[in-house]
């Protein structure tokens, strides 16, 4: 018969010791450690979540501006047929007063194309900048989420060396992110 024997690490028995003796420092950490990675959840929830809306502000501002750059082609189109008519109503034997109502026909088409085009393209500006914008603010929620993930190793190695100033240093780190991430609630 093969028996099994489990051989626990130093830090598992000194947790185990710790837990059964009633080590309040100990425990403290451990629920200090327990808020960060709550809030440390929440922080990456949020920077997910503006860096999707960046990315989808961005998509529309492509999509404007390819829509900005078909109307340009048209604008284009109707030039060339403008240009067409107008050469055409310069031919003897033509028939001028048709030829030149197409050039002014072609020119209210090209006004038009133009006027959707410059609205499109400024669309797609408009998208560019909530971009940015988001796209700041996943930043700042990034950040805090970097400050927390620090005082959460901080804590976990204030726990192993059991030194106090390195407790002040992780709850210095998790204050940090609180003021990152209260930055960046307030979009700045």
């Amino acid at each position: 018969m093969s028996e099994t024997f489990e051989v626990p690490s130093p830090h598992e028995h000194h947790v185990e010791h710790a837990h059964h003796s009633g080590d309040g420092f100990a425990n403290k950490i451990a629920v200090m450690t327990a808020v960060m990675a709550t809030l440390g959840a929440l922080l990456s929830y949020q920077a997910g979540s503006t860096e999707s809306e960046a990315a989808m502000n961005k998509n529309n501002a492509a999509i404007k501006k390819t829509e900005a750059s078909n109307q340009w082609n048209y604008y284009q189109a109707k030039s060339s047929r403008q240009n067409l008519a107008d050469l055409a109503s310069h031919i003897p034997g033509m028939d001028v007063a048709h030829y030149q109502a197409e050039v002014e026909r072609y020119r209210a088409q090209k006004e038009d194309a133009r006027q959707k085009a410059e609205a499109l393209e400024k669309e797609a500006a408009e998208w560019d900048v909530k971009s940015e914008t988001i796209l700041h603010q996943h930043h700042r929620w990034a950040q805090a989420m970097m400050a927390i993930q620090i005082a959460i190793s901080l804590a976990a190695m204030t726990l192993l060396t059991r030194r106090e100033w390195l407790e002040k240093v992780s709850l210095g780190a998790a204050a940090l992110s609180v003021v990152l991430g209260g930055l960046a609630w307030l979009h700045i």
